[in-house]
């Protein structure tokens, strides 16, 4: 319900076991009854989930507190933001995707060095010829 954004996705995490419905293991399939806990890998954290109703339908993401009960801890919340922090802090200059800065200087580089070559093999053509 909304965890994953597919149900692909939901049906890849139970094969991989980073789906547990009290603890253990379960099979895409399994249907889930109310009280239930659910406790979704998505890492670096654990989502933990309580089943309050059985919904028969798919609904709006308005509705879903009706039906399930987020218990997930503060602490997993932390680690996640901790984990979006150091993404940008640790990334060594020149790995990982440019930044919008360094595509920008990277583009200017091309365009000045692809004119360079250009003239500088124009001129050189030239000059045979003329010999």
């Amino acid at each position: 319900m909304r965890v994953f954004k597919t149900r692909t996705i939901a049906t890849d995490a139970c094969k991989k076991g980073r789906v547990t419905i009290n603890g253990q293991p379960v099979k895409p399939s399994r249907p889930i009854k109310v009280g239930e806990i659910v406790d979704v890998r998505k890492p670096p954290i654990t989502y933990t989930f309580k089943v309050l109703a059985i919904s028969n339908g798919r609904l709006g993401a308005k509705l879903v507190p009706e039906y399930l009960e987020n218990l997930t801890p503060q602490s997993q919340y932390d680690m996640l933001e901790l984990s979006r922090i150091s993404g940008f802090v640790d990334r060594s200059k020149g790995l990982g995707r440019p930044t919008k800065r360094e595509g920008r200087e990277l583009a200017r580089f091309r365009e000045e060095n692809a004119m360079d070559n250009f003239f500088l093999d124009w001129e050189d053509d030239d000059e045979e010829d003329i010999d």
